[in-house]
């Protein structure tokens, strides 16, 4: 095909693909979004004017105007030069930290002598192997050197409580909810042109305030419940969730359980160093007549809480871009999460109020019926109940 051909054949593919046709042909030929858009126009005037005399003349092979980095040798390494970060030179330069548009780059490639625009320079990027990318987080901080012994030891405690039958519960707080006409990330359908308005300023309401999600998942059931707290997030509040998870579900599900497994975080409200943490679960034991075993995630690996991504991402997911107005709102959005694996989750909102700064003395610990395990106590205990006599 020749250079005229070629451009009414692209327009033609623009054409039938549709809405955004004209960039997906423009990206898989290499043609310019205007070349493509004057075969358009040929064809219109074909179109209108069936017997209209149609230029015949076409450019040779190689003709037309140049590519800039055939007239400017140059431009590509000035490109790289300012894109590098370890080779732009001055590092109190603006553009070094702070901006990496195609309008700056494009801006000081012209002021040293090399005229661009910003679309050419995308282009240049593009061709490069750049791309426009964000922050992503995959660096955990240092590993404890016990990391992958402490994830076997869980894995194993976790096979073996559910091979005999007994409950086996993910547990974390969730981040804190804003209540009121607050921007919640995500996007959902609406009205065109008819987005749902929110406050300008995520200033809370003295007197929604915000709430404290904190979930309880069952491995083996695929279950979930969430405690929506009002007050504080402390080691009491996090163990009278777990509690009424097993009073509302947990009791339902496991008429025979003899122990319970808690998979948690190390820090938090759940932390391993919390000892009002144990005091409240030693509390539970007592209440529930059964030991309750303790596994820690080790420190920097709170993403790998199965309750993360098996529970917590799907509410978050079902309440994208909705704002949360009360608490009713939150309770039922929570409430109707699923999924296509068959997640139920059950809510309910936690009005009790719980003091911070609650002081466990070393007598007060000491006097806990608490077993450390072998590999790791520190992470890894059981808060037993005390035993029953004739």
């Amino acid at each position: 095909m020749d250079e005229r051909l070629r451009r009414q054949w692209a327009a033609t593919e623009a054409q039938t693909y549709g809405w955004g046709g004209l960039s997906a042909v423009s990206d898989a030929t290499g043609m310019s979004r205007n070349t493509i858009r004057r075969g358009m126009a040929e064809l219109e005037v074909r179109r209108k004017k069936p017997k209209a005399v149609v230029e015949t003349r076409v450019r040779r092979e190689g003709g037309g105007r140049k590519c800039l980095t055939e007239s400017d040798p140059g431009l590509l390494e000035a490109l790289e030069f300012l894109v590098e970060p370890m080779s732009r030179g001055d590092p109190m330069s603006a553009l070094r930290w702070t901006c990496k548009s195609t309008a700056r780059l494009a801006e000081e490639l012209t002021q040293h002598a090399h005229p661009i625009g910003p679309w050419t320079v995308g282009a240049l990027l593009r061709a490069q192997g750049y791309s426009l990318q964000s922050n992503r987080k995959t660096k955990e901080g240092a590993m404890h050197p016990d990391r992958n012994a402490q994830f076997e030891h869980i894995n194993m405690m976790v096979k073996r409580l559910q091979q005999r039958g007994q409950p086996v519960i993910s547990v974390d707080t969730k981040k804190k909810e804003l209540i009121g006409q607050f921007k919640n990330g995500g996007r959902e359908w609406q009205p065109k042109g008819e987005p749902e308005e929110v406050d300008v300023h995520d200033f809370p309401d003295p007197q929604l305030g915000k709430v404290i999600p904190y979930g309880v998942f069952d491995l083996s059931k695929n279950e979930g419940w969430v405690s929506v707290g009002i007050d504080h997030d402390t080691a009491q509040f996090a163990v009278q969730a777990i509690g009424r998870w097993w009073k509302k579900m947990g009791a339902k599900r496991y008429p025979d359980a003899k122990e319970l497994l808690i998979t948690a975080d190390g820090g938090g409200s759940n932390g391993s160093r919390c000892r009002l943490w144990k005091v409240a679960l030693q509390e539970l034991a007592v209440r529930l007549e059964m030991p309750i075993h303790v596994c820690h995630f080790p420190p920097g690996t709170s993403k790998w809480n199965k309750i993360e991504h098996r529970m917590f991402c799907h509410i978050t997911q079902n309440w994208r871009g909705r704002p949360l107005v009360s608490h009713d709102v939150i309770i039922n959005l929570i409430a109707n999460t699923t999924t296509q694996a068959g997640l139920k989750i059950r809510a309910e909102l936690d009005r009790g109020i719980y003091p911070i700064g609650l002081k466990i003395t070393d007598a007060e610990l000491s006097g806990l019926n608490l077993k450390l395990a072998e590999f790791h106590g520190e992470w890894n205990y059981t808060l037993l109940p005390p035993r029953k006599t004739n």
